[in-house]
């Protein structure tokens, strides 16, 4: 696994940062400087498979995973090799998308290692982008029972991030953010994922149905904000809304205008997502 740490001058608190499926720790530059500039050190990493940690199969550009409890040893693996260095008191997260849903178990599994934490667009429920839903949870189902787990998922084979317009994209709506991370991917290749496989679908499957299993977000007493994307074409935004009900200490923002990657919108977009979340981490009950 790959992992970053960015420091400022003068220290408030650490913050963890988790990415989404496919992304990689240059994409979240301008977020590092943004949590940079509130005083905090940021640690971050690339989740197995993606980024610059290393690759599961032959082929590269897959993003695969057996299930997500492979997931949760990375973050384990990184709070035992890189945050327990750093400190020893409960930290910040921040995750979008994947990662704020890796963020969610890991809030459940080891809270004592938390403060607060603030959920961009969170993967609660995954849209099926045209697919019929029925046809697409059977054939997710299909793929896995039938062993083609590590096949590309219908039309993701063709999905090069390095060469996808811009008005081909549902992700962001600022058109200079958006080249930005294109440039980057074609001047390095090797950072690529172009779509999950089967295997991945059905693991993310298998882990939705966890986290909203009875009890398992009224057990995470943490303070946790989360910040949903009103034109989501991803994940959910009604997901979002309903799951942050359920948390005992958890508070709610939808973005009206935000695409997917509220953290890579317009500056606007943006803006609100930060004065929520300044004040989110100024009124949360532990000191940071």
């Amino acid at each position: 696994m790959r992992a970053a740490v960015a420091e400022p001058r003068a220290p408030r608190g650490l913050c963890v940062l988790m990415s989404g499926q496919s992304e990689y720790i240059e994409k979240y530059r301008e977020v590092v400087q943004d949590l940079i500039d509130r005083r905090f050190t940021v640690a971050t990493f690339d989740w197995r498979g993606q980024g610059g940690s290393d690759r599961l199969l032959a082929d590269p550009c897959l993003g695969h995973v057996g299930d997500f409890t492979d997931y949760d040893a990375d973050i384990r693996a990184f709070f035992g090799d890189v945050v327990d260095a750093l400190t020893d008191r409960p930290v910040v997260a921040l995750g979008h998308s994947m990662g704020a849903h890796m963020l969610l178990r890991a809030l459940h599994a080891m809270p004592e290692r938390f403060s607060a934490a603030v959920l961009s667009a969170p993967m609660l429920r995954i849209r099926t982008r045209g697919i019929f839903k029925p046809l697409a949870d059977a054939a997710i189902a299909l793929h896995n029972a039938v062993g083609r787990k590590r096949d590309y998922a219908w039309g993701m084979a063709r999905q090069d991030p390095s060469a996808l317009p811009f008005e081909a994209q549902v992700m962001t709506s600022d058109a200079a953010r958006y080249a930005r991370s294109r440039d980057f991917l074609k001047r390095h290749p090797e950072m690529r994922i172009f779509g999950p496989s089967w295997g991945w679908l059905g693991a993310a499957y298998r882990s939705i149905a966890d986290i909203h299993a009875p009890g398992f977000a009224e057990k995470i007493e943490k303070p946790v904000l989360i910040v949903a994307a009103g034109c989501d074409q991803v994940c959910y935004t009604d997901a979002a809304r309903e799951y942050a009900l359920r948390l005992p200490n958890g508070r709610y923002l939808e973005i009206a205008g935000s695409r997917h990657e509220i953290l890579r919108e317009q500056n606007l977009i943006r803006q609100t997502f930060w004065l929520a979340f300044d004040t989110f981490i100024r009124n949360v009950s532990e000191p940071i």
